[in-house]
């Protein structure tokens, strides 16, 4: 006799995210996301958050450890980089969204690090499962241009192929088998990789000038 399959074996969010939803809706349901196990071992869902009109969204790779407690985006030290960063560009940080290609934080444990929960980047198949959630925020927000922080994102968004360090800081246009088909979307490094660089300056400077190329798309 065999078991009953549980939805966490679909891999897919797509039976949780209920139809013509607002945003406050969608982040309700999101709660209660069993589309892959990820959720299993973490303190909470991590929607996005911010301008609900806003000309501009941003899309970070997953929660880290503070989003995961906070159970909102960007509100650890790579946030504040970010909000720096867009600043520094001409785009107001209140008037952007920023969410996740994963809403829920994937982590590991390293005996030497103690209890300490380390980042570990989601697989294709997770950012694949969680694509609904992304696809139903992109659709609400209907945003000029999307900003992919970082690999993770800019592979959820623009397909597996897509490399940051030879796009970043382009105009493209999202994955015909993605959640932003044929939206413009602007790659740039994670802010993350500031924090992580030898020469943080240099690197922070590379951010700002890739985030340049948005304010320009936005005017």
């Amino acid at each position: 006799m065999t078991g009953t399959k549980s939805p966490e074996d679909a891999y897919t969010a797509a039976p949780f995210v209920p139809d013509g939803a607002d945003l406050d809706a969608l982040r309700e349901a999101a709660a209660g996301c069993r589309g892959c196990p990820l959720h299993r071992a973490t303190t909470q869902t991590v929607f996005g958050a911010g301008d609900p009109g806003a000309r501009a969204m941003l899309v970070g790779e997953q929660p880290g450890d503070q989003e995961d407690r906070q159970g909102k985006p960007f509100v650890g030290p790579a946030g504040k980089v970010l909000d720096r960063a867009l600043a520094e560009a001409g785009i107001d940080p209140d008037e952007t969204y920023i969410t996740n290609a994963v809403k829920h934080f994937k982590f590991t444990h390293v005996p030497e690090r103690g209890k300490r929960r380390i980042h570990k980047p989601p697989s294709l198949r997770e950012l694949s499962a969680c694509g609904p959630w992304l696809e139903a925020e992109v659709e609400l927000i209907g945003p000029e241009v999307i900003v992919a922080l970082g690999a993770t994102a800019g592979k959820a968004l623009l397909g597996s192929s897509f490399r940051v360090t030879k796009e970043r800081g382009t105009r493209l246009e999202g994955d015909a088998s993605g959640p932003a088909r044929g939206a413009l979307i602007v790659p740039t490094i994670h802010p993350s990789a500031v924090l992580r660089a030898d020469d943080r300056e240099a690197v922070y400077e590379g951010l700002v000038a890739d985030l340049r190329v948005v304010a320009e798309v936005l005017g």
